[in-house]
């Protein structure tokens, strides 16, 4: 597709997208593959969607990479997605950082070990300065925890009226604004303990395709249908 038709030259993008990675393990096993490739491919597909987000000038995206229920998975599968994260961590964020990618990292990160928890706060630190696209990873992440993690930090803090702002200013993810659109891939329609907070109007899209198989098409067209829809916020 060339430039002069994407749908962000018509209208402004919408400014952040969350994308909820689903199908990878769906997508192994229908191919005969172990599921841990099924989640190495969705790791490659997920540096590809950076580049057609930051081609398409979105300025933030939150990945829902790993959540709070993933733990609950076998223990294989989570020692081997643990492997795959500490070593994208060590080795492999630069091509982010060429896209001049500013990582942020969200959820419960002391449960991934002190080393990789210091590695995610060092590349923080490092592409802090970076401004073509804010990648947000939720890491072992739940919408409800972190509601629960704000509500409680609010109450440390405040002795006044709890309002809808001052909780918004508690989340993991205060500084981002709320999603425009919300993409489920592998044909499942549940959020599934995702920005709960923040979905209250975002739109949502539920596709058949599994996450390894998502194409930058596919993705043009979410935009282009998103753009078609009236958003009246209950007004």
């Amino acid at each position: 597709m060339k430039n002069k038709n994407k749908p962000t030259d018509v209208l402004p993008p919408p400014s952040t997208i969350g994308i909820i990675l689903d199908g990878n393990r769906r997508w192994a096993r229908e191919r005969g593959k172990p599921v841990f490739e099924g989640h190495v491919a969705g790791y490659d597909k997920l540096k590809e969607f950076v580049g057609w987000a930051k081609e398409l000038n979105i300025s933030n995206v939150f990945l829902y990479v790993f959540s709070t229920e993933n733990w609950q998975r076998p223990g294989g599968e989570v020692k081997k997605l643990l492997t795959l994260l500490a070593w994208a961590l060590e080795n492999d964020m630069a091509e982010f950082k060429k896209m001049d990618a500013r990582l942020t990292f969200v959820g419960q990160k002391e449960k991934f070990g002190k080393k990789m928890e210091a590695k995610m706060i060092q590349l923080e630190s490092e592409t802090k300065n970076n401004r073509a696209i804010r990648v947000y990873f939720g890491l072992s992440y739940g919408g409800r925890a972190e509601i629960v993690d704000a509500v409680r930090r609010l109450t440390e803090k405040e002795k006044e009226t709890l309002t809808e702002e001052k909780l918004a200013r508690c989340l993991w993810t205060r500084e981002m604004p709320d999603p425009a659109l919300i993409i489920r891939t592998g044909g499942e329609k549940r959020l599934s303990n995702f920005l709960l907070w923040q979905s209250a109007y975002s739109e949502l899209f539920f596709i058949p395709t599994y996450w390894p198989d998502f194409t930058k098409k596919e993705f043009e067209e979410i935009l282009q249908e998103y753009f078609k829809r009236e958003q009246r916020r209950g007004k």
